[in-house]
Parts: C-alpha cells; sequence; structure tokens
C-alpha cells in the first residue's frame, strides 16, 4: 500500500496564494510512484481536500480525514506548506501531534520562536549570531519618529514581526516614512520590528536532515532589482539569483557551517532556509530562519537541491521516510 501524503497549503495570511503554487511545485516534485498525493487547501472558513477530477471534499478536523470516491481517507503524513499562519507559527504543528499524524516542519516551539523574527534573532544572538541592530514596537504602543532615528538610525527596514514574503515591509530613508510604513505593517501583525539598515550582499541557504546526517546545500546570492527583496523580486523576476553564490571558499564554508549550527541550535526539522547578509569585512549576519520556505519550481531551494546534483524526488522521500524509521 502507498503512504497517503497531504500537502497542506493556503493559511490565513497574505501568503495564501504563495502557499498554493508551493503546494504545485511539492506536488510535482514528490515521488507519484510511492506516494498517493492530495493538496489541502486550509483557510478560516473551510478545510478542503482537493480530488484527482477537481473536486473537493471537506476535511475533518477531529482526525484530518475526507471521502475520496466514497472511501474514507487518512493521510499518513503531512507536508505543510503554509507561508505564515497557522502553519509556520507552530499552531498546526501542535493540532497534528495532538491527532499523532506526523509532519514534515519543525515542532511547535521551534516553529513558534522562528516565526516571530524579533525573538529568534535576540535566542540566536545569545549563542553568538551576529543580527542587526533591531527592536520590537506593539500596535497599542507606537513610537515617535524621533525614538526610530535615536534608536536604530535611518535607513532601516520597518517589517511585520510575524509574516513572510516581504508582504508589509518597507525600507524608510526618511523621516515622513516612518508613520505611514508602520501603518503598512501593522496590517499584517501586531507587532512590528524595526531593524537597522545593513548594506552587503543578500543570501539564502537551504538545511535538511535525514537517515541521520545533515546535507547543507549550495548558497544562492540575491541581487534584487529594487531597493530589497522585496515581494515583487521574490515573485515577480525582479531580481538575479545566482546559485552557487559568488564566494570566496573560505566565506562558503564559513555560511554553510553556520547554516548547520543555527539547524542544531533550533533542533529543526525538514527542509529550512536561513537568509544572510554579507557586510564589509566578510561578517555574516542572519536575517532569518524560513521553516516552510518556497518550494516552487523556481524557488532558492529546488535551485539548490539542483546545484547540488541531488533529485528533488529523492530529498522529498527522504524527508518523508525519516519520520518513519
Amino acid at each position: 500500500m502507498k503512504r497517503i501524503i497531504a500537502i497542506v497549503a493556503g493559511g490565513d495570511s497574505s501568503e495564501h496564494g504563495v502557499s498554493m503554487k508551493s503546494a504545485e511545485g511539492i506536488y510535482s516534485f514528490i515521488d507519484k510512484e510511492k506516494y498517493t498525493l492530495y493538496i489541502i487547501e486550509l483557510t478560516r472558513q473551510s478545510w478542503e481536500a482537493i480530488l484527482p477530477d477537481g473536486s473537493r471534499s471537506q476535511v475533518d478536523k477531529n482526525d484530518f480525514s475526507f471521502t475520496d470516491n466514497g472511501q474514507k481517507i487518512v493521510p499518513d503524513f503531512a507536508y505543510i506548506t503554509i507561508h505564515g499562519t497557522p502553519g509556520e507559527n507552530g499552531i498546526l504543528q501542535g493540532y497534528f501531534e495532538l491527532i499523532g499524524i506526523p509532519y514534515s516542519t519543525c515542532d511547535v516551539l521551534v516553529s513558534a520562536l522562528t516565526f516571530s523574527k524579533f525573538t529568534l534573532n535576540q535566542y540566536l544572538k545569545s549563542f553568538g549570531v551576529r543580527i542587526a541592530e533591531s527592536m520590537l514596537v506593539h500596535k497599542s504602543h507606537g513610537i515617535s519618529d524621533e525614538e526610530v532615528i535615536d534608536k536604530i538610525g535611518l535607513p532601516c527596514f520597518i517589517k511585520p514581526n510575524a509574516s513572510g514574503s516581504s508582504f508589509g515591509v518597507t525600507k524608510v530613508k526618511t523621516r515622513e516614512q516612518i508613520q505611514p510604513a508602520l501603518e503598512t505593517a501593522f496590517k499584517e501583525s501586531d507587532d512590528v520590528m524595526i531593524e537597522a539598515f545593513m548594506d552587503g550582499t543578500e543570501l539564502a541557504n537551504g538545511c535538511y536532515r535525514a537517515k541521520g546526517r545533515t546535507v547543507v546545500l549550495p548558497i544562492t546570492e540575491v541581487v534584487s532589482k529594487n531597493e530589497f527583496f522585496d515581494f515583487n523580486a521574490k515573485y515577480n523576476g525582479e531580481v538575479t539569483e545566482i546559485t552557487p553564490a559568488r564566494l570566496s571558499p573560505e566565506l562558503t564554508a564559513r555560511v554553510q557551517k553556520l547554516t548547520s549550527a543555527i539547524y542544531d541550535i533550533l533542533g529543526c526539522k525538514g527542509l529550512v532556509r536561513v537568509d544572510y547578509i554579507i557586510t564589509e569585512g566578510e561578517k555574516i549576519n542572519m536575517l532569518e530562519v524560513n521553516t516552510t520556505p518556497g518550494m516552487t519550481a523556481t524557488s532558492f531551494i529546488p535551485q539548490q537541491v539542483r546545484a547540488a546534483g541531488l533529485d528533488i524526488k529523492d530529498v522529498m522521500t527522504e524527508i518523508i521516510e525519516d519520520h518513519f524509521n
């Protein structure tokens, strides 16, 4: 009997559409001779399984089951590719823990920790990981222009603390841009992170663990045509992505070693992507950790898997089977 894999996508955030594209990517990557696949689309209003004929079946939240051709289907494994809530912040992970279905991502604590950019940065800082100077502002408190300039300086980034795909992110260069940028970010998250601007080379590095070994993938260099690596750069081609990155062997090894260390410090599971910026003097600054990274055909992780000479189908199989061995 083939194992039944539910590719869980959608979610309640602005990243719903991006997540559905990742689900299509993962569907194309997983070995269909070995597994039976269903995409499950989650919204706040409904959970639905997309059946092979394009019709939909309501998912029973008691056991994550649904009906296909009159037969009750209970998935053996959940491949979570929701970017944002509830699949990236630990909520869905807790649900799968309760009903006993293994899943692809980090556990509840690690998912929640990495989803809060500010909390993660402060935690990893205590392990000696270099991060940008930043501060957290809650929606109910707000902050004056003077405080932002005094504590962080300009230019800076104002971004939702719990969001992704660069939704709600603004690069702020002048005092007049501060309050509008805060308003934009607060639409995505009740907490907003104000982060010092760092000038340098932006990198993304994927990593996964299976069969008792950690695989650190080749690094991607990100050259955005825009002010920063925003939504249009990520999804509308306004960027040049170079894999492997144009780094010296020594710097490449240092970045990959740090990615592996961060993966182990956090106790990550499945495919994870760590983003960095390299500043003057080859200083490695961590930007964020993505525990449900984009998985379209052109996303960083599939690019890096190809550059490593690996077959994405084999990587998917390793990650799934790792939960059953």
